[in-house]
């Protein structure tokens, strides 16, 4: 891919609260390159989760420009950014995300179902992501069947099966024992080393580390941008 895989420019977002109004970003210039691992720290209220939502497509900026893989995304309407979603963003969420009755495979499976893939396709590529993520032995297992670690591959094995531009991690670790994070931790890295681009939120400087690039944002700008010297996994 030629150029940056998310690359945003000027980027503002403002809440309004009754007569209150509060500027999370107050113009956020950011680049990441096709392959990089970038993680994002910040302290509470930093802005940070706010920029994820946006390079997400779960929020729309106030103002300034959103790019994705050279498609100019932030003024699209719902329909348009769900279309975005879809196809060129996996998402790996601190809570998971998993639907409880649904099985691993449904749970991995759903993504391409919404992508119009054709169902033997869809079952080849489930099988393919769970077995890259060590659970192809449980496929058919529900979330409530497996520990907090394994409900986390299952969802870093659906946000690989589009095989989509980017990879957006928040706090993935967040809910984990020191052992689960670090599978994830080296899963995540497994994932990059194979070609991904990952764009992960942490609070946890120990985590961050694992990137290729920490950014730091506070107060709704960035703060510092230092390249990691020693890749930990």
């Amino acid at each position: 891919m030629d150029g940056p895989v998310i690359e945003t420019t000027a980027v503002h977002m403002r809440y309004a609260s009754g007569e209150m109004s509060v500027e999370a970003l107050r113009g956020i210039d950011f680049v990441v390159a096709a392959g990089e691992f970038v993680a994002i720290m910040g302290p509470s209220g930093s802005g940070k989760s706010t920029l994820l939502s946006i390079l997400g497509c779960l929020e729309r900026p106030t103002a300034g420009s959103y790019r994705i893989a050279d498609e100019e995304v932030s003024a699209f309407d719902e329909r348009k950014a769900a279309r975005v979603r879809r196809e060129r963003i996996g998402f790996v969420f601190q809570s998971f995300n998993l639907l409880l009755r649904s099985t691993a495979a449904q749970n991995v499976e759903l993504p391409l179902f919404y992508a119009g893939v054709g169902r033997e396709e869809r079952r080849e590529r489930t099988r393919a992501a769970l077995e890259a993520v060590g659970l192809g032995d449980r496929v058919d297992h529900l979330p409530r069947q497996l520990s907090g670690g394994q409900q986390q591959r299952v969802a870093v094995a659906r946000a690989i099966v589009t095989r989509p531009d980017v990879v957006l991690a928040d706090e993935p670790t967040g809910n984990l024992d020191s052992h689960s994070q670090d599978e994830i931790l080296e899963l995540l890295g497994d994932v990059h080393a194979q070609g991904a681009t990952i764009v992960m939120v942490t609070h946890s400087r120990e985590v961050a580390e694992h990137g290729t690039r920490i950014v730091h944002v506070l107060d709704g700008l960035i703060d510092a941008d230092e390249a990691v010297a020693r890749v930990a996994w």
